[in-house]
């Protein structure tokens, strides 16, 4: 299981990212993007977020 990113959430601000202990998060587009095979679903990007775009898949 890994987080994944609502592109209509994300407003680019790379808290997610930065929250990230694998660094699996990286911009695209001005958007924010979990690489899913990288992904440890731990959370921490979604307790980071102030808009609530990271959510488990």
């Amino acid at each position: 299981m890994a987080h994944k990113i609502d592109a209509e959430k994300c407003i680019g601000c790379g808290a997610c990212a930065d929250e990230c202990p694998v660094g699996c998060i990286s911009e695209k587009d001005g958007k924010y993007v979990i690489n899913a095979e990288e992904c440890v679903d731990c959370g921490a990007c979604a307790g980071a977020c102030p808009v609530e775009a990271p959510a488990a898949e």
